[in-house]
Parts: structure tokens; sequence; C-alpha cells
């Protein structure tokens, strides 16, 4: 394991020449302070995490030391943003200081989010606020407890200074970890500049670097497109499962690998609400929650247009076809996972439907509705009706279907309770829950708040037997959302 100082460095993206970024150091910053480290991401990049030195680390991780091997950079790229295209984006507050090769052969990038002013800020001051750094520490790290596809946090730092959004309020750096940074927005970069080109290099990076077994086969690049919409497939099946809401599904947001992407305004479902909307900036709703599937598969055609030179548009359209199928597949799977169930026909499909019809209708909170269901042959029955107190006849008319399915599954009630228990969470990051330790970080520079919700969030599945949680009170964390705090969103200003 190494020190911060002695991370092996070995950049490739860089080797694709100016075209596609702009080589550029951070911008110093006043005062850094090491306000949270995850080790758990530190050995990703095989960063020795118990000889942190906070002082050292902060210096690194604000920008104000460059790390040795590193070659800072704001990428080049595009994207169509609420539908809309915008040809002025780029990283204009942050920076990728390389690529870091760990002991496995693994490749991670490591970036500083809110690192100041690059020739892509379009004017602005290149920063993030704190309370946007906390949450994306916090997002990214509750959907890999999750188990779902997305980016890490390594650390977060407050800088010191403060910058003014609607009022003055401090900034920070969120050091970001990712297999990629690159979106679909640096292909329609330099599709619509009508470089067709560097289209085709990048795609060849894309390939050699992330998918190298393509890369003799002739079909490399329909297969490259294969293997993008499989995997953000995928990651929106995760999302629909947990009730995630992204916020900002923009194609300058969406990476090559399927992994969740830009932690701005994101939120989990409380009461089932299929129209769920997290964004208060998002007007029309064109990111709500039943709208997630959908807008994966308009982002993936926005890429296939850029590749229109490298893959004929009909085998275009069957691979855009596709990731349909492979989304309905994995959705149904994991929410067969999330029941307790393996057998996935017709009658489960039927059983789904009329469940969501039913959330939809009654509004149980989402997560605890799936948690509870787990209980509901083994005294938790009372519980699980409450919030169908008005027409329970619903949930009986619905239970009656799911335990002819479990019948037929030949399964015991302690293997089936197990099943879904290691399946749905008792712990996400409810909206209020962030903005509590948001409020306490900001407000009375207590951090601890923080690393209670850390400690949850890695183990999402947990009883509190089955996890020492110290003096955090599991119940509390886990409980439905209070209902002065339902229907909280987040803003798009960082």
């Amino acid at each position: 394991m190494n020190s911060i100082n002695q991370l092996n460095f070995n950049n490739r993206f860089v080797q694709l020449g100016e075209d596609y970024f702009q080589a550029k150091p951070p911008v110093p910053v006043n005062s850094p302070r090491l306000v949270a480290f995850n080790s758990d991401a530190a050995k990703l990049i095989g960063l020795d995490a118990d000889h942190v030195n906070e002082k050292e680390l902060a210096e690194f991780l604000s920008g104000n030391q460059s790390l040795p091997g590193s070659a800072p950079l704001a990428m080049a790229y595009s994207g169509h943003q609420f539908g809309s295209y915008n040809p002025q984006l780029g990283d204009g507050r942050g920076l990728l200081l390389g690529e870091i090769k760990n002991a496995l052969g693994e490749f991670w990038d490591i970036y500083l989010k809110g690192s100041g002013q690059t020739r892509f800020c379009r004017g602005f001051d290149g920063r993030a606020t704190f309370r946007s750094s906390i949450r994306e520490y916090l997002g990214q790290e509750a959907m890999h407890g999750l188990g779902i596809p997305t980016t890490r946090s390594l650390a977060l730092v407050s800088t010191g200074e403060l910058i003014y959004r609607q009022h003055p309020e401090p900034a920070g750096i969120v050091t970001r970890l990712a297999r990629t940074h690159i979106r679909f927005g640096n292909f329609e970069y330099f599709f619509k500049t009508n470089r067709p080109e560097l289209v085709t290099r990048l795609a060849d990076h894309v390939i050699e670097h992330y998918f190298p077994e393509l890369v003799q086969d002739k079909d490399r690049y329909r297969l490259m497109y294969r293997r993008v919409a499989e995997s953000t497939a995928g990651m929106i099946a995760g999302w629909q499962s947990v009730g995630f809401g992204h916020g900002v599904m923009n194609t300058d947001n969406t990476t090559l690998l399927g992994e969740t992407f830009d932690y701005g305004p994101f939120g989990f479902i409380d009461r089932f609400n299929p129209r769920y909307i997290c964004n208060a900036s998002d007007t029309h709703g064109r990111y709500a929650f039943n709208q997630q599937p959908e807008i994966g598969r308009w982002n993936l055609f926005k890429f296939g247009e850029t590749l229109q030179n490298l893959i004929p548009i009909d085998e275009l359209q069957v691979e855009l076809d596709n990731y349909t199928v492979v989304f309905n597949q994995k959705f149904q799977g994991k929410m067969a996972t999330k029941l307790g169930l393996t057998i996935v026909d017709a009658e489960f499909e039927e059983l789904m439907n009329n469940l969501f019809r039913l959330l939809a209708a009654h509004q149980p909170d989402y997560t605890n509705f799936f948690r509870r269901l787990a209980h509901h042959r083994s005294g938790g029955l009372e519980e699980l009706r409450a919030p169908f107190h008005q027409r329970p006849e619903d949930l009986d008319d619905w239970l009656t279907q799911y335990e002819r399915l479990l019948d037929r599954e030949d399964i015991s009630l302690e293997e089936q309770s197990a099943r879904m228990t290691q399946s749905n969470p008792k712990f996400i990051l409810r909206n209020y829950l962030a903005q509590r330790a948001i409020d306490l970080a900001l407000m009375e520079q207590d951090y601890s708040e923080i690393e209670r919700l850390m400690v949850l969030l890695k183990n999402p599945f947990a009883d509190p037997e089955g996890v020492e949680f110290s003096e955090i009170d599991p119940d509390l964390y886990s409980a439905d959302t209070p209902d002065a705090q339902l229907g909280m969103q987040v803003s798009c200003s960082a």
C-alpha cells in the first residue's frame, strides 16, 4: 500500500491529445480541511488508509499540492441537457488528475470536483458548494452499498472559502473515483463539430482500454455499443428497484461503463410515487422516476447518432431495441429477488404489475414496504398493513396472489425471509437524513453525522444484531420519513 504521494499513475486519456481536453492544474484554496475520508475506497487505488496524514491529504486533495505522476486536465464534451443540445459544456469545475493502476491491474480515475475555473466554466467560479459536496460524498457510497454500479467517494474537503450562489456559502471539494469519466457527451462534442476522425479515435480508445477483448473483432464498434447499452440498462434497472431518482440524466452525465455518475439533484423515493421528481429545477418532470428507463434509451439513441460512420443505422436500431429487452429482464430479475422469488414468468409479471398499481394507489414507504413484506408471515403482517388502512382488502388481494407464487417456489419461511432481508435495504440515504448531516456541518462544523450515515450506508441490509452500530440508533435511521420532511427536492444549484 502507498501513501498519497506514491500512487501508481498510468495516465491513458491524456495520450489522446489536446483536442480532447485542457491541461490545467487545480486552483489553490485558502485553508483546506479534510472532513471525511473513505478507507474502503482508498483500497481501490492502493492508498494506505491506516497511515493517513490529514493535513497532507487535505493539501493534495484540494489541489494545493500536485500529486506526483498526475496529469490534471479538464475534459472537452458537450451534451443534451433536459432534451436540448448544449455545445458549451466540458469540465467547468472539476479536473481529472489522472488514472491510477492498482495491484490487481485495475484502472481508477481520480477526479477533484470543485477544483476551480477551467476554460469550460462559462464565466462561473469553478467551485462546488460544501452542501453539494457532502451530498455527493454520501450519495456515491449509498449506491455502492446497495450494490448498484456507481462512482466512488474517496474524500471530502472543505476549502475555507465562501462562494456565492443565492447567498454566500462555504465551498467544498469531493474526490471522486471512477472506472472512467468518458461520457456520451465526449462523443457528441466531436460529432456535432463534424470531426468524425476524432469520434473514431475516441471509440478506439474506449475499446482498447475498456473492452480489449473486442479489439480484433470486425464488429467491434457495434459490440462496444451493445456493451454500453447493456450496462446502462443494468444500472437503471438497479435505480428503479431501490427507488432512486437521478434528477439530471443528461447525456453528459451518462458514462460509457454504466456507472451512476454526477450526484447533483438526486433522491430516494419515500412514499411511493411513480412520478417522483427529485430535482426542483425539473419543472416538466422530464427526469421523473418513471421516466428514467425511457430516458436511458433516449440517451443511448443520442450516443448512437455519434457512431453513424462506424455502425450501420439498422444495426444501431437493433442494439437500441435490445436495450429495452435487457432492461426488462434485469428489472424483473431484481424485483423477483426483492420478493424472494426465482420463477419469472407471466404470473410473476402480473404480480409485479399489480404490486406497482397497489403501491401507487396507497403510497406506503417504498423501502420499508419490502423490508416489512419479508416478515409478513412471521408476525409482521400488522405493520405491513398499516399504510393500507383505507382499503386493506387491496393488500389482502395482492397477498393472496403473492402467497400462491411463494408456495410454488417450495422454500421455507426462514429461507424466504432471509433472502428478502438480504435484498431489501433497511437503510437508504433519505433526503432529510442527508439534509440533517449538511445542516450540522454548515451551522456547527459538526461532521459526526456524515460518519454515522457512512456506517449505515455501507451496511444497508444489516439488522442491528448483524453489525456493530456503536452509539447509532438504527431504528431512528430506518423509520419512514416524517410527514413534515416528505417531498424534499434538491436544486441544480451547486
